[in-house]
């Protein structure tokens, strides 16, 4: 498309690619042994380096606050911010004890 892919587009590839890596990894598309695998596994590509699947379905990840670059300073295309802080995604999103889903025992 030759141009950058918005964070829900990324967002999206990397939860299609988890579940495609977890029916490979589980050898079926059976729900429970997919989801089983999904859990089971890291959720490592462009979107994050350090996800994971919890029990409730929430993919924890750490989340970044940017600040957009001057035009000085970018240095190839696509270089447009600068990290000024990452919250761990234990810190990021609500814990599981406080979410209140009716699926978590």
């Amino acid at each position: 498309m030759k141009r950058m892919p918005t964070m829900n587009q990324a967002a999206t590839y990397s939860a299609t690619l988890h579940y495609l890596k977890a029916v490979k990894a589980a050898g079926t598309r059976e729900t429970k042994a997919v989801l089983a695998k999904m859990r089971e596994m890291p959720v490592r590509d462009a979107f994050t380096d350090n996800g994971f699947v919890r029990e409730d379905g929430r993919m924890v990840h750490s989340m970044f606050l940017f600040e957009v670059k001057k035009p000085e300073e970018s240095k190839y295309p696509w270089d447009y911010y600068k990290v000024l802080a990452e919250v761990p995604g234990d810190q990021a999103f609500r814990p599981l004890k406080d979410g209140g889903c009716p699926y978590v025992k």
